[in-house]
């Protein structure tokens, strides 16, 4: 009780450098004009309607109001709401450059019991019009404005996309036509075709995207444009579509067409790809080329908006694939390579299970697999995720290892919203993936000096990994076991990085080996303390408050 006011103190004061250095080292990347690297990228995951209410206006629509079970309703998150954090700056603290959030499309409008309690589609999985936002996330306008308000801080929109299944059928959103989904039967994952052929659970019609037959609109999709007064320019837009690409209009065309009018007309610079194992790996082929086109054709429309010549980047969520099976993932029956198929990223299920093993071991293996198989491609490593009922640290007790893990390792890091401020995932009254997906905790960021001084360590090594592209894309070079220092260089055209960095350090002086990576009276920075160095007789000495040191000239 007595160290607490000192800690708080501390916690302030480290707040407030924080927030001037954060404002320093942005000064210093826009000079030295960082290049961005998706394959390095650090990508901020969350949930649209559990991060930030910017628009209580828009929280009750189409007469949602059943009581829904514990964290299974809407709970005001929004588009808005995302760019005020993007205005406050929140994200640059981060060291984010790169936002992926749940899927805005409007939802079904009633809510269905999976045997979880009841439950609207809040999450952004149950689509029932692709071409509209759900107002309950906000509106075109506030995408747009979102986009623009990211490309300015440097910062990738990546949406997320669904074309394996549509919204669960209830007594107000009616299942679509048969010749679009099948209603069974359920998947039992024991072979391609019952991982592909199948609804995932009851109640979830499954898009059939292995079809070839043309389909028309369904019904209820025409009454409701033509109630909105859009029904002629979307049939205008769907015949335009058709006729440049020579598709047959197929349901995973429709879909993929519907998808992509989101980077044609905001300039969105990724999708996450949702349930990809559950349909044919074509399917996310197709979609990759017309992702290509919309974006080209957006940067001929916006050439003063364009950001740099970064690709319009796919990733993939096949569940449960892991970094050591390289390209493929197996169903048992076949092996399927994702990377051929329209994907320049996998998120990686192993990383979890990695990071429960010393730095070294993760530290070394990626890059092998990174610079070897996968070179050229790119995997998204997390500790936590909205799904993942087995995070790597449930009762958040390792919030630091979790960041230093995930943040210093090759690859790209995706930092799950509340994942640098500890939000609880074991929340008591939920059922299944619920305790998951709790708002953000705004309030302790705001108020608790234990959250803030673990922030502060999320955001001195987010702004490290986000200046140093070595990090999570360079070559990996152990320079010594005690202390435990390692190197990462990194060379793409006419950009070189390097780095060198020291964990698990005695806390005051210390003396490090760079290696042959900087020159005798060559002066560094350590990022971490904002302590200057120079390199003498191939070592630094430094004497700080910290047990890690980030070294950059």
């Amino acid at each position: 009780m007595k160290k607490q006011p000192i800690l708080l103190l501390l916690s302030a004061m480290a707040f407030c450098i924080s927030c001037s250095n954060t404002k320093n080292l942005s000064e210093n990347k826009i000079a030295t004009k960082t290049p961005f690297v998706w394959e390095a990228a650090s990508v901020y995951f969350l949930m649209t309607d559990r991060f930030n209410n910017g628009d209580p206006s828009n929280d009750l629509n189409f007469n949602r109001i059943k009581k829904a079970g514990k964290l299974r309703g809407f709970e005001g998150g929004d588009i808005k709401g995302i760019s005020k954090k993007i205005d406050e700056g929140y994200f640059d603290k981060l060291g984010i450059n790169a936002i992926w959030f749940t899927p805005i499309v409007e939802q079904i409008h009633d809510a269905v019991d999976e045997g979880t309690g009841l439950s609207y589609g809040f999450h952004g999985y149950w689509a029932r019009d692709w071409t509209s936002l759900d107002p309950n996330f906000g509106t075109k306008e506030d995408l747009a404005a979102l986009v623009k308000k990211a490309h300015a801080h440097g910062i990738r929109i990546i949406l997320d996309g669904v074309i394996n299944h549509t919204g669960p059928v209830t007594n107000v959103d009616t299942v679509w036509p048969s010749d679009w989904v099948r209603t069974g039967p359920q998947c039992d994952y024991k072979t391609f075709e019952s991982t592909t052929a199948c609804t995932l659970v009851k109640n979830l019609p499954d898009v059939k995207t292995e079809s070839t037959q043309e389909v028309a609109l369904p019904t209820f999709l025409i009454e409701k444009w033509k109630a909105e007064g859009r029904y002629e320019k979307e049939v205008a837009s769907l015949d335009a579509f058709f006729a440049r690409t020579g598709y047959a209009r197929t349901p995973k065309n429709y879909i993929i067409k519907w998808l992509t009018d989101y980077i044609t007309e905001f300039g969105i610079d990724g999708y996450r790809a949702d349930t990809v194992k559950h349909t044919e790996a074509t399917v996310w082929a197709d979609f990759k080329t017309q992702c290509d086109y919309a974006f080209a054709s957006w940067k001929k429309n916006n050439p003063s908006q364009i950001l740099d010549n970064s690709p319009f980047y796919t990733i993939a969520e096949v569940y449960n694939y892991n970094i050591s099976a390289g390209k493929y993932f197996d169903f048992g029956d076949k092996k399927v390579n994702y990377y051929e198929n329209g994907f320049n990223n996998m998120i990686n299920f192993e990383f979890k299970w990695d990071a429960q093993k010393d730095y070294e071991f993760i530290f070394s293996k990626y890059p092998s697999i990174l610079n070897g198989e996968l070179k050229g491609s790119g995997v998204l490593n997390y500790l936590s995720s909205h799904d993942d009922g087995g995070p790597f640290d449930a009762a958040r007790t390792k919030n630091k290892e979790t960041a230093t893990k995930l943040l210093l390792s090759p690859g790209a890091a995706q930092v799950y919203y509340g994942d640098e401020s500890a939000r609880s995932l074991v929340v008591e009254g939920t059922e299944g993936d619920a305790t998951l997906r709790s708002f953000m905790n705004w309030e302790d960021i705001r108020s608790n000096p234990e959250t803030q001084s673990a922030l502060l360590h999320w955001q001195k090594l987010g702004q490290f990994r986000k200046n140093h592209p070595s990090i999570g894309a360079g070559i990996h070079h152990k320079i010594a076991a005690q202390p435990y220092t390692f190197s990462r260089t990194f060379s793409k055209g006419t950009s070189t990085d390097q780095v060198v960095i020291g964990l698990d350090l005695p806390i005051g002086k210390k003396e490090l080996s760079v290696g042959a990576v900087f020159a005798n009276g060559t002066k560094l920075k350590d990022a971490y303390s904002g302590k200057e160095t120079t390199v003498s007789n191939g070592k630094i000495s430094i004497d700080t408050a910290f047990d890690i040191v980030l070294l950059e000239q």
